[in-house]
């Protein structure tokens, strides 16, 4: 008998799985101006304008618990992570898909409560439904959104876009969204133990909230044309800095280095991050979830962009053969690991 060697899904990883079975398609139309690899693909509409479109996935069981995600939140945030896909890009949002599979455990009113978040983020986030799916499904809930969006093309903005010395900027702040989960799994975890103990969640509501109700920075998208600036590169932060910067420098063919006193985290997350004996810039670098931007410009932009609150530069691109590296608290250079999400 013969034996053909396979292959552990686990030895790719998500985005070498991806490569692997997706390397083999050509694009044919000359609409598809670009396919898998980015944050969207972008599809000619017209002259000056692109259409962008993405999908996620979230399964029960590997993406959220219901022991502690709220339907409703849960409606909110499978919309949320598609709408920051599109802001990545440049672009807006502008129309969802919504697909799901479901149980029979699931009550009628259940489905309620999950749509109700998602209505609540189409009017935030100033998208329309216009359509999806809906199937049975043996055991637990699974919810695929399509978003779609436009973009002006002379300010499309691919992760391949980056040259050497380009200033790397992310917004807000990052690690929140990684302790928010930690502190829910475990009262999850004392509630499995004594169902009768209440959780401790007082003080910790804002962490809580980056993790359950996360929002897409679609306000930066106003903001970039406010200032003039276009970015060279960008993704969303939702596997983590190190691996999301990683997305960049291998789209442009670049290194990196980041400056760790620089990354942007509030006070609150170190010092949670400190409680649960984790250093504060492991959440940054791979906690994930934070749903912020994280881009590249060129150096002559920064006056545009210095001193904004909004906006916060932490290193810079390099060549590839200097690598991806951090510049720790004293002055030492150590290679980024992308522990990712």
């Amino acid at each position: 008998m013969s034996s053909s060697k396979t292959s552990n899904i686990d030895s790719l990883g998500e985005f070498g799985l991806i490569e692997r079975l997706t390397s083999d398609f050509n694009i044919k139309n000359r609409t598809s101006l670009l396919g898998v690899g980015d944050d969207c693909a972008i599809i000619e509409l017209n002259d000056k304008e692109s259409l962008l479109m993405t999908t996620d996935l979230l399964v029960e069981g590997v993406h959220f618990n219901l022991m502690y995600v709220p339907l409703k939140h849960l409606g909110y945030k499978a919309v949320a992570i598609n709408v920051s896909d599109i802001c990545a890009m440049n672009g807006r949002a502008e129309q969802i898909t919504v697909s799901i599979a479901v149980s029979s455990k699931f009550p009628v009113e259940a489905l309620e409560e999950l749509y109700a978040g998602i209505n609540l983020a189409c009017d935030t986030f100033h998208v329309d439904l216009v359509g999806g799916d809906m199937s049975a499904a043996y055991a637990g809930l699974t919810i695929s959104i399509t978003a779609i969006g436009r973009v002006d093309n002379n300010i499309i903005t691919r992760r391949s876009g980056a040259n050497s010395k380009d200033i790397i900027m992310v917004t807000g702040s990052l690690g929140a969204s990684y302790m928010g989960l930690q502190i829910l799994e475990r009262e999850n975890e004392v509630f499995k133990a004594n169902s009768n103990v209440q959780p401790e969640l007082d003080g910790y509501d804002t962490l809580i909230q980056r993790q359950l109700k996360p929002e897409a920075r679609h306000d930066m998208v106003e903001l970039f044309g406010q200032l003039g600036v276009v970015p060279t590169s960008m993704i969303d932060v939702s596997d983590g800095l190190a691996s999301d910067i990683f997305h960049l420098c291998a789209k442009s063919g670049l290194g990196c280095q980041l400056f760790e006193e620089k990354i942007p985290m509030d006070d609150k997350t170190k010092l949670t991050a400190i409680e649960f004996n984790i250093s504060p810039i492991t959440c940054a670098l791979n906690g994930g979830e934070d749903y912020e931007l994280l881009f590249t410009i060129k150096q002559e932009d920064f006056d545009k962009v210095a001193g904004n609150p909004n906006l916060t530069p932490i290193g810079y691109m390099t060549s590839k053969e200097d690598g991806r590296n951090l510049v720790d608290a004293n002055n030492e250079l150590i290679p980024l690991k992308a522990q990712g999400w």
